[in-house]
């Protein structure tokens, strides 16, 4: 249901191998864009998802490193896109540093184009769509309105055919309703209702975000079963006081996260050039052993009742390669550090 790309991975300053903090979720048709690092746009083309769609933005908190890439982007959606219009969530603290980049400095003095949209987020369900839901969360870091995000897949029952068949329930308006949860009568008089053709509920996938994290606490509730925690990983546990001293946390309380809350998958991005990549993935797999230091445009493939997938850039840009399991790959590597 959902596919996760990372568009920039790095914490405060890009790297050579990284760039700043951004992701996107695919979610069908729908697109969302989870922070808008500097040189955002670049990576999107990089990553050859492209912008068409991109119009719905999850903002975590109003530290440059997460907005600043708004600028660029924007001012290409507003004159070289074709959009009807964007729509942008943040904190309030978030959204009045992103309305002072877009008109008083990109947009300044100009009419947009198309209309922007700037949300305040609270905590709560911010999207439902057709299959799944988008919620925000409190996070802290330092200073206020600070957010997380969850994607939530609805809840499936999936329908039997051969029940129903032998029920004689017929084909058409029928079957959709009961597939709905609603009883239907037949032509015969007979009332079938959902629990005689339904099988048992089958969990939507659920992906949490968080951006900059200083306490787990707060978290905790919102990662708990989560398919796939993406979270902050921007120091190692030997720094763990100057963590506490940033409002961060370390890649081991991260571990700790996410075996608490009885994650599948923890996926780690927003890391220091300061560490070796091999260091961090194994102060992470000590605690969570299906932890993963995430790159540049690795992307994530999540289904309901299937493994995680890794896709890496090699691979969408070329279609004889092969999509990896996730628990079948090789450990990392130290040639991106």
């Amino acid at each position: 249901m959902f596919d996760i790309v990372f568009l920039g991975t790095s914490a405060s300053a890009p790297s050579i191998h990284r760039g700043l903090s951004s992701a996107a979720v695919l979610a069908g048709e729908e697109r969302f864009l989870i922070d808008c690092g500097e040189g955002t746009q670049r990576q999107i083309l990089r990553s050859g998802i492209g912008f068409k769609r991109l119009n719905r933005i999850l903002l975590t908190h109003p530290h440059l490193d997460h907005i600043l890439g708004l600028g660029g982007l924007v001012s290409t959606f507003t004159r070289w896109e074709s959009m009807d219009e964007l729509h942008i969530w943040g904190g309030s603290a978030t959204l009045e540093r992103v309305h002072s980049l877009l008109f008083d400095v990109v947009l300044r003095n100009q009419r947009p184009p198309i209309p922007i949209h700037l949300n305040t987020v609270t905590p709560g369900v911010l999207a439902r769509q057709k299959k799944y839901t988008v919620s925000a969360f409190p996070v802290v870091h330092r200073g206020p309105g600070c957010f997380g995000y969850i994607f939530q897949e609805d809840t499936h029952r999936p329908f039997l055919a051969e029940k129903a068949n032998a029920l004689g329930v017929p084909f058409g308006p029928e079957r959709s309703q009961l597939v709905r949860g609603e009883t239907v009568t037949l032509a015969d008089g007979r009332v079938i209702s959902p629990e005689m053709v339904l099988d048992e509920a089958i969990p939507g996938v659920k992906i949490v975000f968080t951006g900059d994290v200083g306490r787990i606490e707060t978290v905790r509730e919102a990662a708990q079963d989560a398919d796939a925690l993406v979270i902050e990983g921007t120091f190692m546990h030997a720094e763990r006081d100057m963590a506490r001293q940033f409002g961060h946390i370390t890649i081991r309380q991260a571990a700790e996260l996410a075996a608490e809350a009885n994650c599948r998958y923890l996926l780690i991005t927003h890391v220091s050039r300061r560490y070796r990549e091999q260091d961090m993935v194994a102060e992470a797999k000590s605690i969570f052993p299906n932890a993963f230091v995430v790159r540049d445009f690795d992307q994530f493939t999540l289904r309901r009742g299937k493994p995680i997938i890794k896709q890496h850039a090699s691979y969408r840009n070329n279609p004889d390669a092969k999509a990896e399991i996730i628990d079948q790959l090789p450990e990392y590597d130290d040639d991106a550090t």
